[in-house]
């Protein structure tokens, strides 16, 4: 049995991980889905104080008070910054990252620097919500952006994003153990259209990977290619303990 523990993206909380934990369980494995701090039903908490540090430490509390070891650790887009963050403090718990069209951050850069594209389009909706500066896309660009294009997903999904604190996606990741983070195993999960949006000097990053995937869906593709991601993953599982 493996244990998953799914970080969500911007906007997102643990809310979006449902279909896939579901389908996790259900194979046996451990799964856990934290919500960020200010993010889906933790969003009461937001002020002005939360930065990507914030979010490195609601995973690494979780890790410890549930005493997690051997840990996939996956984050979707923004997630990526937190779940590298997360294995530089809790080097010692996670043993595999899985990057769900993710981030690939390295010491010393925000996701305004690793995504300068996506972060210019969310910058020009920043606004103010209880003094604190958040972006919040309005429906004809979130939907497209993260590829809701299916009626019952959106009416699902677009109801529970959230604004998301602008601080975190300006916030610098800073590591201690940025060579041993880099040697743990990951898996890659792209999707085709976020490919062809990277820079083109760091588009290799999402391809240095022990295991590389890539599906032709939206960003959100947790939810929008549900059963392919899970089988995805399953298959890594199996490789990593035939291998053992």
């Amino acid at each position: 049995m493996a244990t998953f523990v799914l970080v969500h993206g911007g906007m997102h909380g643990g809310w979006c991980y449902k279909p896939l934990a579901q389908l996790l369980r259900a194979e046996g494995h451990e799964v856990h889905c934290p919500t960020l701090t200010g993010s889906g039903e933790r969003s009461h908490l937001r002020h002005p104080g939360i930065t990507l540090e914030t979010h490195i430490e609601d995973v690494c509390n979780l890790l410890f008070y549930e005493d997690l070891h051997d840990v996939y650790l996956a984050g979707h887009s923004y997630g990526g910054m937190v779940i590298i963050g997360v294995a530089d403090r809790a080097l010692g718990r996670v043993g595999h990252l899985v990057f769900l069209d993710a981030s690939h951050p390295k010491d010393g850069e925000a996701l305004t620097d690793v995504a300068p594209g996506m972060m210019g389009m969310a910058g020009k909706f920043k606004k103010t919500i209880d003094s604190c500066e958040v972006v919040e896309l309005p429906e004809d660009i979130g939907r497209p952006n993260f590829g809701f294009t299916d009626d019952d997903l959106w009416a699902f999904a677009g109801p529970r994003l959230t604004p998301q604190m602008w601080s975190c996606f300006t916030s610098k990741l800073s590591l201690n153990n940025e060579e041993a983070v880099r040697a743990l195993p990951r898996t890659s999960i792209n999707c085709t259209e976020t490919l062809a949006k990277r820079p083109p000097e760091l588009v290799h990053r999402a391809t240095e990977a022990d295991h590389v995937f890539e599906i032709d869906t939206g960003h959100a593709l947790m939810l929008s290619e549900t059963r392919k991601v899970a089988d995805m993953l399953l298959e890594v599982v199996a490789k990593e303990a035939a291998a053992r």
